[in-house]
Protein backbone atom coordinates (compact mmCIF):
# COMPACT_ATOMS: atom_id res chain seq x y z
CA UNK A 1 0.00 0.00 0.00
CA UNK A 2 1.64 3.50 -1.15
CA UNK A 3 0.99 6.31 1.48
CA UNK A 4 1.10 10.32 0.37
CA UNK A 5 2.92 12.39 3.15
CA UNK A 6 2.54 15.99 3.75
CA UNK A 7 5.64 16.93 1.80
CA UNK A 8 4.33 15.26 -1.22
CA UNK A 9 3.78 16.24 -4.52
CA UNK A 10 3.45 15.33 -8.10
CA UNK A 11 6.19 14.96 -10.12
CA UNK A 12 5.76 18.50 -12.90
CA UNK A 13 7.72 18.68 -15.44
CA UNK A 14 11.11 20.91 -15.44
CA UNK A 15 11.18 20.90 -11.53
CA UNK A 16 14.71 22.01 -9.60
CA UNK A 17 15.79 22.96 -6.63
CA UNK A 18 15.54 27.08 -7.04
CA UNK A 19 15.59 30.27 -4.57
CA UNK A 20 12.15 31.33 -4.14
CA UNK A 21 11.87 34.25 -6.14
CA UNK A 22 7.75 35.16 -6.61
CA UNK A 23 7.80 37.24 -3.88
CA UNK A 24 10.77 38.88 -4.60
CA UNK A 25 9.02 39.86 -8.22
CA UNK A 26 5.93 41.15 -6.84
CA UNK A 27 7.91 43.94 -4.63
CA UNK A 28 9.06 45.14 -8.24
CA UNK A 29 12.71 44.11 -6.92
CA UNK A 30 13.90 41.01 -9.21
CA UNK A 31 12.65 39.66 -12.93
CA UNK A 32 10.04 37.34 -13.09
CA UNK A 33 11.23 33.91 -12.34
CA UNK A 34 11.68 30.97 -14.46
CA UNK A 35 9.44 28.06 -15.07
CA UNK A 36 11.54 25.35 -13.08
CA UNK A 37 11.75 28.19 -10.06
CA UNK A 38 7.88 28.49 -9.63
CA UNK A 39 7.36 24.69 -10.02
CA UNK A 40 10.40 24.42 -7.00
CA UNK A 41 8.81 27.07 -4.87
CA UNK A 42 4.74 26.93 -5.01
CA UNK A 43 3.99 22.70 -5.85
CA UNK A 44 4.50 21.44 -2.23
CA UNK A 45 1.56 24.47 -1.36
CA UNK A 46 -0.01 24.22 -4.51
CA UNK A 47 -0.83 20.27 -4.25
CA UNK A 48 -2.01 20.99 -0.22
CA UNK A 49 -4.22 23.10 -1.06
CA UNK A 50 -5.76 20.24 -4.01
CA UNK A 51 -5.24 18.10 -1.87
CA UNK A 52 -7.69 19.58 0.96
CA UNK A 53 -9.91 20.71 -1.80
CA UNK A 54 -10.46 16.85 -3.28
CA UNK A 55 -9.90 15.10 -0.70
CA UNK A 56 -7.71 12.33 -2.60
CA UNK A 57 -4.74 12.27 -3.95
CA UNK A 58 -5.67 11.74 -7.48
CA UNK A 59 -7.53 14.40 -8.20
CA UNK A 60 -4.80 16.40 -6.25
CA UNK A 61 -2.59 15.74 -8.38
CA UNK A 62 -3.97 16.15 -11.62
CA UNK A 63 -5.19 19.72 -10.30
CA UNK A 64 -1.73 20.73 -9.26
CA UNK A 65 -0.85 19.61 -12.68
CA UNK A 66 -3.58 21.40 -14.44
CA UNK A 67 -2.60 24.51 -12.32
CA UNK A 68 0.62 24.63 -13.60
CA UNK A 69 0.04 24.18 -16.51
CA UNK A 70 -2.52 27.10 -16.42
CA UNK A 71 0.46 29.10 -15.25
CA UNK A 72 2.45 28.14 -17.71
CA UNK A 73 0.16 29.20 -20.46
CA UNK A 74 -1.00 32.67 -18.86
CA UNK A 75 2.39 33.64 -17.52
CA UNK A 76 3.48 36.19 -19.55
CA UNK A 77 -0.30 37.91 -19.10
CA UNK A 78 1.04 38.11 -15.00
CA UNK A 79 1.63 41.58 -13.25
CA UNK A 80 3.76 41.99 -10.18
CA UNK A 81 0.65 41.37 -7.32
CA UNK A 82 0.36 38.54 -5.26
CA UNK A 83 1.47 35.64 -6.91
CA UNK A 84 0.30 33.15 -4.36
CA UNK A 85 -2.93 34.49 -4.64
CA UNK A 86 -3.37 34.24 -8.46
CA UNK A 87 -2.03 30.32 -7.92
CA UNK A 88 -4.48 29.65 -5.43
CA UNK A 89 -7.53 31.37 -7.45
CA UNK A 90 -6.50 29.20 -10.86
CA UNK A 91 -6.29 26.10 -8.04
CA UNK A 92 -10.05 26.68 -6.82
CA UNK A 93 -11.61 27.34 -9.94
CA UNK A 94 -10.18 24.55 -11.68
CA UNK A 95 -11.31 22.45 -8.85
CA UNK A 96 -14.52 23.79 -9.07
CA UNK A 97 -15.30 23.33 -12.92
CA UNK A 98 -14.05 19.47 -12.33
CA UNK A 99 -16.64 18.77 -9.76
CA UNK A 100 -19.33 21.25 -12.12
CA UNK A 101 -18.00 19.16 -14.81
CA UNK A 102 -18.26 15.45 -13.07
CA UNK A 103 -21.80 16.77 -11.82
CA UNK A 104 -22.76 17.24 -15.26
CA UNK A 105 -21.43 14.09 -16.22
CA UNK A 106 -23.29 11.95 -13.64
CA UNK A 107 -26.98 14.00 -14.39
CA UNK A 108 -26.70 13.24 -18.18
CA UNK A 109 -26.38 9.57 -16.86
CA UNK A 110 -29.24 9.53 -14.77
CA UNK A 111 -31.22 11.51 -17.56
CA UNK A 112 -30.95 8.80 -20.25
CA UNK A 113 -30.64 5.95 -17.45
CA UNK A 114 -33.50 6.65 -14.92
CA UNK A 115 -33.86 3.04 -13.62
CA UNK A 116 -30.01 3.31 -12.10
CA UNK A 117 -31.14 6.31 -10.13
CA UNK A 118 -29.84 5.32 -6.54
CA UNK A 119 -29.65 7.90 -3.78
CA UNK A 120 -26.44 9.84 -3.42
CA UNK A 121 -24.11 8.69 -0.51
CA UNK A 122 -21.05 10.60 0.59
CA UNK A 123 -17.76 8.51 0.58
CA UNK A 124 -14.31 9.01 3.07
CA UNK A 125 -11.15 8.50 0.76
CA UNK A 126 -9.67 5.35 0.48
CA UNK A 127 -6.68 4.21 2.67
CA UNK A 128 -4.74 4.52 0.05
CA UNK A 129 -5.47 8.02 -0.41
CA UNK A 130 -5.58 9.23 2.70
CA UNK A 131 -3.16 11.16 4.54
CA UNK A 132 -2.19 13.30 7.02
CA UNK A 133 -2.33 16.87 5.61
CA UNK A 134 -1.08 19.63 8.39
CA UNK A 135 -2.57 17.36 10.96
CA UNK A 136 -6.12 17.04 9.79
CA UNK A 137 -7.70 14.81 11.73
CA UNK A 138 -9.10 11.53 10.16
CA UNK A 139 -13.20 13.07 10.93
CA UNK A 140 -12.36 16.21 10.03
CA UNK A 141 -11.13 15.04 6.78
CA UNK A 142 -13.90 13.21 6.18
CA UNK A 143 -16.85 15.61 7.67
CA UNK A 144 -14.93 18.06 5.21
CA UNK A 145 -15.51 16.04 2.21
CA UNK A 146 -19.05 15.83 2.99
CA UNK A 147 -19.35 19.35 2.63
CA UNK A 148 -21.02 21.09 -0.93
CA UNK A 149 -17.66 22.16 -2.94
CA UNK A 150 -18.55 25.80 -2.82
CA UNK A 151 -18.57 25.47 0.75
CA UNK A 152 -14.89 23.41 1.70
CA UNK A 153 -13.70 25.96 -0.77
CA UNK A 154 -14.14 28.83 1.37
CA UNK A 155 -13.87 26.68 4.79
CA UNK A 156 -10.26 25.77 3.25
CA UNK A 157 -9.25 29.34 2.64
CA UNK A 158 -10.11 30.53 5.53
CA UNK A 159 -9.42 27.96 8.11
CA UNK A 160 -6.71 26.43 5.67
CA UNK A 161 -4.76 29.27 4.31
CA UNK A 162 -5.66 31.58 6.72
CA UNK A 163 -7.14 33.99 4.12
CA UNK A 164 -9.14 36.91 4.91
CA UNK A 165 -12.57 37.47 3.91
CA UNK A 166 -12.06 39.80 1.80
CA UNK A 167 -9.51 38.41 0.01
CA UNK A 168 -11.53 34.63 0.02
CA UNK A 169 -14.34 37.51 -1.96
CA UNK A 170 -11.38 38.09 -4.39
CA UNK A 171 -10.31 34.52 -5.05
CA UNK A 172 -13.84 33.26 -5.99
CA UNK A 173 -15.15 36.52 -7.52
CA UNK A 174 -18.07 36.23 -5.29
CA UNK A 175 -19.56 38.97 -2.88
CA UNK A 176 -18.01 39.61 0.59
CA UNK A 177 -21.46 38.28 2.21
CA UNK A 178 -21.71 35.19 0.26
CA UNK A 179 -18.09 34.34 1.32
CA UNK A 180 -19.67 35.03 4.96
CA UNK A 181 -22.42 32.92 4.69
CA UNK A 182 -21.13 29.56 2.96
CA UNK A 183 -18.33 29.57 5.73
CA UNK A 184 -20.74 30.15 8.24
CA UNK A 185 -23.12 27.14 6.76
CA UNK A 186 -19.52 25.29 6.32
CA UNK A 187 -18.63 25.20 9.96
CA UNK A 188 -22.42 24.36 11.08
CA UNK A 189 -22.22 20.97 8.23
CA UNK A 190 -18.75 20.21 9.66
CA UNK A 191 -20.12 20.81 13.49
CA UNK A 192 -23.09 18.41 12.84
CA UNK A 193 -21.47 15.84 10.86
CA UNK A 194 -18.75 15.59 13.99
CA UNK A 195 -21.39 15.16 16.50
CA UNK A 196 -23.01 12.81 14.14
CA UNK A 197 -19.60 10.90 13.82
CA UNK A 198 -19.37 10.93 17.94
CA UNK A 199 -22.66 9.79 18.39
CA UNK A 200 -22.16 6.83 16.01
CA UNK A 201 -18.65 6.04 17.73
CA UNK A 202 -20.43 5.73 21.02
CA UNK A 203 -23.08 3.84 19.83
CA UNK A 204 -20.54 1.14 18.40
CA UNK A 205 -18.54 1.05 21.85
CA UNK A 206 -21.37 1.37 23.99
Amino acid sequence: MTHANASHHPQVDGLVTSPATTAAFDAGEAEMPSWSELVAEHADRVYRLAYQLSGNQQDAEDLTQETFMRVFRSLKHYRPGTFEGWLHRITTNLFLDMVRHRSKIRMDALEDYPEYWTPATSSEPTPEAAFELNNLDPALEAALADLQPEYRVALVLRDGLDMSYDEIAVTLGVKLGTVRSRIHRARSQMKARLVEKQGELHYVGS
